[in-house]
């Protein structure tokens, strides 16, 4: 089964924000985004699970038809800066959605 990693040409997170970081999911084509919009595996409450967070904390969740791409945001747990938050710039954190595996 392929995974979002095999049918997308972009995934990627970044600083959205003090407290917020936002992730692109592209796709080379509209056959690769239909059938991951269609499988349901990338939906706000899929990306609340993957994240371990509550679904108020996926504060945007977007299909762009046009692009064609998927975007959604997450409140940050600790603010971007903050002592302990390991990732000011917010673009390490897109590694989790490299495995949904897509029917």
């Amino acid at each position: 089964m392929p995974r979002l990693f095999d049918l997308a040409t972009t995934i990627r997170s970044k600083n959205a924000g003090v407290d917020h970081v936002t992730f692109d999911v592209i796709f080379a084509d509209r056959a690769a985004y239909e059938r991951v919009r269609a499988s349901g595996v990338l939906t706000r409450e899929a990306v609340a699970r993957l994240y371990r967070v509550p679904l108020r904390d996926v504060t945007h969740f977007v299909h762009v038809e046009a692009a064609p791409a998927v975007k959604f945001t997450l409140r940050r747990r600790r603010p971007s800066g903050d002592p302990g938050e390991t990732d000011v710039f917010g673009s390490q954190q897109y590694p989790p959605l490299f495995d949904l595996e897509v029917p």
